[in-house]
């Protein structure tokens, strides 16, 4: 049985006494939430104080990208070492580095490879442009950034994948429910073609693109979604609460029935 996650990425957005300020007011109603794993990604700055106000607590933390070497003269880069004792997740090939830093899924791939490396369990985003989703391109475009490594099957049995349609990321347009549940059964397909069924199951898989409180119950009632990559209701408390409490009343009742 997959345990579903819901993980907030606050993107470049808190100081620190913001970052702070913000896990004080959800740290308490986010611990007392069973059922989901819960796994907050703030900015680097901000890694050691929230590492210091979640301990002890059901919350997990995850960074939002990483360099793929471990040391050496690469300014302004965080290297996996960096982060090994600091937190338990990173963010890998999210459409704003792909889009903005020009990251390549060779790069991605090495990204993936370092953290794996160190332990840190990565979540891997995918997803395709406007322009591709109305070509009807979605799945060519899912496959390739599925398979741009020759030896892949390492991912699947240490990573979570996040689908992000890049159209839907920011821009209040989210996917429906249906969409997004069909999207996802292609790349567990895809996954079950390439390494077996039972790995397929297991891989847990993520939708993120204008995620809220008010449209999450759309997206936790599709059986192939187990969770969300939050983006700005992530920097809301009580719209986060909300979105964790519904996703753990829904998958949980889902669990019952199945």
């Amino acid at each position: 049985m997959r345990v579903p996650m819901i993980a907030g990425n606050w993107k470049m957005n808190t100081t620190v006494g913001e970052a702070i300020e913000l896990v004080n007011k959800m740290r308490q109603g986010l611990d007392q939430i069973d059922n989901v794993e819960k796994v907050l990604c703030p900015p680097f700055i901000s890694l050691a104080a929230v590492k210091e106000l979640i301990e002890g607590s059901s919350i997990k933390l995850g960074a939002q990208n990483i360099y793929f070497e471990e040391k050496g003269a690469y300014t302004g880069e965080i290297s996996p070492l960096m982060l090994a004792d600091l937190c338990e997740f990173v963010i890998i090939g999210h459409s704003e580095r792909r889009q903005y830093f020009n990251e390549t899924g060779e790069m991605i791939d090495k990204k993936v490879k370092a953290a794996l490396k160190v332990g840190l369990k990565p979540i891997l985003c995918i997803g395709e442009r406007l322009e591709e989703n109305e070509a009807g391109r979605t799945e060519e475009v899912l496959t390739k950034q599925l398979s741009s490594s020759s030896d892949r099957i390492y991912y699947f049995s240490g990573l979570i994948l996040a689908y992000e349609p890049i159209w839907a990321i920011g821009t209040g347009r989210a996917a429906t429910g249906e969409q997004a549940n069909e999207t996802i059964g292609f790349i567990r397909q895809y996954i079950s073609k390439r390494y077996g069924k039972r790995v397929a199951q297991d891989v847990c898989i993520l939708y993120g693109g204008s995620v809220t409180a008010d449209n999450i119950s759309e997206f936790i009632n599709q059986p192939e979604i187990d969770g969300a990559l939050v983006g700005g209701a992530s920097l809301k408390a009580d719209q986060f609460l909300r979105i964790v409490k519904q996703t753990s009343e829904i998958k949980g009742h889902l669990s019952e029935e199945g």
